[in-house]
């Protein structure tokens, strides 16, 4: 397997013929009736909520890992369970890897000097620490851009020495982000595309491309975002983008594939709410019963053919 990040998910879009990814964000009131805590008073046991949690996302892993090519974790929705919920998180790196899928861990750290050297290792390097041998870091991480290039640096330089990638968060998929990301200057440059510029210039450097062409470093681009987000994808073909939005943040097939290139490689699709809680729609409901694995299988292989068509 290759050793460079964007060499390894580009082999891995094109195995698995797709560019969706699946993001684990799980709430436990959310959770199938049959993984709760069923005491009637309201209260929930921290311990149930734990295993339950670890539960729901390895089989879900196990699920989506034959059909997409990575999965989003997003660190928040484990670590408001403390040190038990950052032990779920490490667990569930550890299980993804056994599966053979990448996983983009969703951090959105940012920082700079030593603080986001720091921060950089505990999130894109693997512990040296004696005794945690099993301990992995994700294979890419998100972080966020704001601090400029001294923010972003440290975390593409800890990436590239360790054959993991960084996405940097350039254009958010929130309806209220367009206040500030789109604000522009004197000459008509928006924020986010200043952003872009700053990111596109760190992963066009020689030593951060890999054998397919792209790098390292790429942007998160929301799938809601303005129509003109698009002119991107030409501007800065050798950034792999992270699009969220897809499904229940109302992002269609057709608005995410415009960071595809031609040749379907480019874009990582993430679809997290409507895949992973599947059971909860009634179409998949009638259809599967109680059954909610099948539900959740279902709902990415439907999600995978959309967005196939869409690149018709």
């Amino acid at each position: 397997m290759a050793s460079h990040f964007g060499d390894r998910i580009a082999d891995s879009v094109k195995k698995k013929n797709t560019p969706l990814i699946v993001g684990l964000d799980p709430v436990y009131t959310r959770l199938p009736r049959s993984l709760q805590d069923e005491r009637g008073d309201g209260v929930i046991d921290m311990a149930a909520a734990i295993d339950s949690l670890f539960d729901f996302s390895t089989r879900i892993l196990k699920i989506v890992a034959p059909i997409v090519p990575a999965v989003k974790i997003n660190i928040a929705y484990f670590e408001k369970y403390l040190w038990e919920g950052l032990e779920i998180y490490y667990s569930l790196l550890s299980e993804a890897e056994a599966l053979g899928i990448e996983v983009i861990g969703d951090v959105k750290r940012g920082d700079i000097g030593h603080t986001a050297e720091c921060y950089a290792d505990a999130h894109l390097v693997n512990p040296e620490f004696d005794g945690m041998d099993s301990v992995l870091a994700p294979d890419a991480i998100t972080v966020n851009g704001f601090a400029g290039a001294d923010g972003i640096l440290p975390f593409a330089d800890a990436a590239l020495e360790n054959g993991k990638g960084v996405f940097v968060w350039v254009r958010a998929s929130n309806p209220s982000a367009a206040v500030i990301q789109d604000f522009a200057d004197a000459s008509g440059m928006k924020m986010y595309e200043k952003l872009a510029a700053v990111v596109g210039d760190i992963a066009a450097q020689p030593d951060r491309i890999g054998k397919s062409g792209y790098s390292n470093v790429g942007m998160v681009i929301g799938g809601t975002s303005p129509q003109e987000t698009a002119a991107l994808r030409k501007k800065y073909p050798k950034c792999w983008m992270l699009v969220p939005g897809y499904g229940s943040q109302g992002a269609t097939a057709a608005d995410c594939v415009r960071f595809c290139n031609p040749d379907g490689l480019g874009a990582l699709i993430n679809a997290s709410r409507s895949i992973i809680y599947a059971y909860e729609n009634p179409q998949y409901a009638q259809q599967f019963g109680d059954n909610w694995e099948k539900c959740i299988e279902q709902a990415a292989i439907d999600a995978k053919i959309e967005l196939s068509k869409a690149m018709q």
